[in-house]
């Protein structure tokens, strides 16, 4: 996102960066603390998280139930599902 964003962007895009990382460790069934530890840019599935295609589409799922949006509708080639920096930069976007 834009580095010039207002104090309110900001403020939504750490809730949805927060709620999200809420629904990765439950998704994973692992330690919220795991998750929290990890830097924004780590890639969903890459060596540190490994979101199996289950854990991906309960993840989906949530996300689409706290936020109304449908992530794989909306982004057909899923680029946002790169690192959990792009999926809460994704999700604040459209809420």
């Amino acid at each position: 996102m834009a580095e010039d964003r207002t104090v309110s962007e900001e403020r939504t895009v750490s809730e949805v960066e927060r709620t999200i990382r809420g629904m990765l460790a439950e998704a994973l069934r692992v330690d919220r603390g795991e998750i929290d530890r990890l830097p924004a840019g780590t890639e969903l599935f890459g060596p540190r998280i490994a979101l199996s295609s289950l854990a991906g589409a309960a993840l989906l799922g949530a996300i689409r139930r706290e936020y109304g949006v449908d992530v794989a509708d909306e982004d057909l080639n899923l680029d946002s599902l790169e690192s959990i920096a792009t999926l809460r930069d994704f999700v604040a976007e459209r809420v």
